[in-house]
Formats: structure tokens, sequence, C-alpha cells
């Protein structure tokens, strides 16, 4: 652990620029770490706050962007993803809101999450509000937990962390296997 602080000291820069890019990309355990070097004086909280929040709002911003963009394209030709795609929108329409504020917790949907939204019908402006208070959340639990919990947190997430993340990718595909099937037993009622 020395050698790494040593490193860490030697290369603020770089860890910041790792740290955006990470968050920019995913979601786990690398700003809990953070916030747990943070908390042993390693690194500056204002940065690791900073790299952490852009990381992960920017990142989710690319997404939207990129389903808003060409993500309808690439259903035209396929029916079976257009009824998806449909279902997909209705969900969004109903519980967009709370999923953008639940999808970069379970472990592999923070890559896609913003995707869905994107693909829906809710205005950008909405969406980058939503999403910057997600990330301003996502970040101060995160770097905070590390911060206030330390070494017994790190010790925990290391043990613990690929479990918990499981859990919470299978009840986040419970919860959407609900709502699509809420809203296909709605469309059928429907005239």
């Amino acid at each position: 652990m020395q050698q790494l602080l040593i490193w860490i000291e030697l290369n603020q820069s770089l860890v910041y620029l790792l740290l955006f890019g990470y968050c920019a990309l995913k979601s786990g355990a690398l700003p809990l770490l953070a916030g747990v070097l943070v908390q042993q004086g390693a690194l500056d909280l204002a940065s690791v706050a900073l790299a952490t929040f852009l990381g992960g709002y920017l990142g989710d911003e690319i997404r939207f962007f990129v389903a808003r963009r060409y993500g309808g394209a690439l259903f035209v030709t396929k029916p079976t993803w257009r009824e998806y795609l449909d279902r997909t929108k209705q969900a969004m329409e109903r519980y967009g809101r709370i999923y953008i504020f639940l999808y970069r917790y379970p472990k592999g949907m923070r890559t896609i999450g913003a995707i869905p939204v994107g693909l829906s019908q809710m205005p950008w402006m909405e969406f980058t509000i939503l999403n910057a208070l997600s990330a301003v959340l996502w970040c101060g639990l995160l770097v905070g937990l590390g911060i206030i919990l330390g070494e017994q947190l790190s010790q925990v997430a290391e043990r613990w962390w690929g479990v918990a993340s499981v859990v919470l990718l299978m009840a986040f595909i419970i919860a959407s296997i609900v709502a699509f099937r809420r809203i296909a037993h709605l469309q059928q009622k429907a005239p």
C-alpha cells in the first residue's frame, strides 16, 4: 500500500484523469477507493469530487446524445427490436425520472444506462438536470463513504462489492421485467 501511495503522490494529475475516465465509462468501486485515499491524505477532496462528478455526468451526456442522434435508426430495419424500443420508450415515459437515479449503481448498467433515456421522448434539458443531480448524489455517496469509513470500507468493498453489484443488477432486471409486463398489460387493455 505504501508504494501505491508514493506513486499516487508522484502522479496526482494522472490519477485524477484516470478517475475521470473511469467514471465516464462505468460505475464501480474506484470513486469509493478515491474517497479512502482522500481520508488517508493521498488525494485532494475537491479534485476527486470534481473528477468523479464530471466523469459520471459527461459520460452519460455523451451516451444520451448518441442514443438520441443515432439510436432510432438502428431499430427501423429490425421489427423485433422496434417492439423492445417501443416498450422501452413507454417505460421511460413512466419511470424515466426514477430510473436516472438508479442505473448508476448496479454493476454493468452504468455503461448503457443513459441509452434508453436518449431513445425516449424526455427533453434533453430535463435529462441533463436529472443527470447532474444523480451524478452529484452518486459522487457524494461513493466518495463520502470512502472518506467516512476509510480503511474498513476498503476491506469490505474488496470482499463484497461484486456480490452487492450482482444483487443490485438482479433487482434492476426484475423491476424492469415487472415494468415491461405492466406496460404490455396496459397496452392490451387500451382500445
